[in-house]
């Protein structure tokens, strides 16, 4: 039984957030975390936030099907980040002209399910 969890808005980029997400794709719950809690990048701590709800989303389906669950078991079966809404702000320069500066956000995406052996 696979769980998901999601964070839309997140105020990072996709591009930074891409880089930590690849570190975690396809490795068990338990060594997806240690990863994300000695990564040194900012976006970390969002996802390492993002994988422990969907390690506790998968317990509460569990307990709703009245099923076993070991966290152990638990793989990281998918996770992206697609690009969110981009802000537009506006920093000014010399000479009277403008500087557009986008702040880019992203929705993060993590799916864990039992490994299959």
């Amino acid at each position: 039984m696979e769980a998901k969890a999601q964070v839309r808005y997140l105020r990072m980029s996709p591009m930074k957030a891409r880089r930590v997400v690849d570190l975690i794709r396809g490795k068990s719950t338990v060594e997806a975390l240690d990863t994300l809690r000695f990564a040194p990048q900012a976006a970390s701590e969002p996802v390492l936030k993002l994988v422990q709800s969907a390690i506790a989303n998968a317990r509460v389906k569990a307990d709703q099907a009245g099923e076993r669950f070991d966290e152990r078991e638990l793989v990281v079966s998918a996770a992206y980040v697609d690009e969110g809404p981009t802000m537009k702000r506006f920093q000014p320069r010399a000479q009277g002209r403008a500087f557009q500066i986008k702040k880019r956000t992203s929705h993060v995406t993590v799916v864990v399910a039992p490994a299959n052996k």
